[in-house]
């Protein structure tokens, strides 16, 4: 029997829900590679210098797609997410392959990890950047 040592006690076993690579002209011929499992978003760019980043799927704040007409043509287009994470409050997922079915599967495990996490959206609201600061207190901003 095999000894698992506490790192991959602590790693987990990640089960991919999906995964594409950026497409040109329809192919995946790229060196960005996008997956998600249950609670996390992963990109990771590169041949020989790689960088990949992470983003939690609760901190999501908002989805939309954009699909231009060449995207239309080869089967393609461009997820948005608008995030409350701090090194990328916006991320683009360019050219994939079912686009709109990923969105949906993504809409979906967003609620479900707000849910499990007792998330309300007042809670993300402040770090949205819809704060102002006064006297060192922070106070959300009226919007009427």
């Amino acid at each position: 029997m095999a000894k698992i040592d506490r790192l991959t006690q602590l790693a987990g076993n990640e089960d991919v829900l999906w995964q594409d690579r950026k497409r040109y002209l329809g192919l995946p011929i790229s060196f960005t590679k996008y997956r998600f499992d249950h609670d996390r978003f992963y990109c990771r760019k590169g041949l020989f210098n790689v960088s990949e980043d992470e983003i939690l799927l609760y901190r999501v704040l908002d989805i939309n797609i954009k699909r231009s007409f060449f995207q239309r043509i080869f089967g393609v287009g461009t997820i948005m997410l608008y995030t409350a994470d701090q090194t990328s409050k916006s991320f683009e997922i360019k050219n994939i392959k079912n686009s709109e079915r990923v969105k949906k599967a993504l809409s979906t495990i967003i609620e479900k990890e707000r849910d499990e996490k007792r998330i309300l959206g007042k809670e993300m609201f402040g770090v949205s950047g819809a704060l102002e600061v006064e006297d060192g207190v922070s106070h959300p901003i009226d919007m009427n």
